[in-house]
């Protein structure tokens, strides 16, 4: 599948300023300890606590694990942006791959459901469960496109 945000729309890319982006390509397992690493600094630099900065990472992990168990290859990309609207910072990561695609979306993001045997069912729910904000895009024979997005959260008194 082409790797394109703008097929989530214009709008979605368009409000945000990238402000800093690491492209991982994943070919091997232990790309995903690349991928967990790199998060982790970049949500770091971004201004995320260190609870929220393992949150980011363990979602952008289950898109590697994913891509990498379903497609083979891929590529993960992570940012940090600015949201130019409401001036709040973030990490945004955009998984792709051009695997064979998820025949049901829906039942993809349900708890618990995997196509595999082996594996809980945990992955994209909790992604979506984790970031403020979260798209998919997959056809079949072609491939998959996750977008996510996580705010940092100011405490106001």
């Amino acid at each position: 599948m082409k790797m394109n945000k703008h097929q989530f729309g214009d709008k979605m890319v368009k409000t945000v300023q990238i402000i800093e982006t690491k492209q991982i390509e994943l070919l091997l397992s232990h790309d995903n300890e690349n991928v967990v690493y790199s998060v982790r600094r970049i949500a770091n630099k971004a201004g995320f606590n260190l609870s929220d900065e393992v949150m980011i990472a363990a979602a952008a992990s289950e898109l590697s694990t994913n891509i990498l168990r379903f497609a083979g290859k891929g590529q993960i990309e992570i940012s940090i942006i600015n949201d130019k609207t409401n001036q709040i910072n973030g990490v945004e990561i955009f998984a792709s791959d051009a695997g064979p695609g998820i025949i049901d979306i829906e039942l993809a993001l349900q708890e618990n459901y995997s196509s595999l045997s082996n594996s809980l069912g945990l992955g994209l729910p909790s992604v979506k469960r984790i970031m403020d904000q979260f798209w998919i895009k997959s056809v079949v024979g072609e491939g998959t496109l996750v977008l996510a997005r996580k705010w940092i959260k100011y405490e106001t008194d």
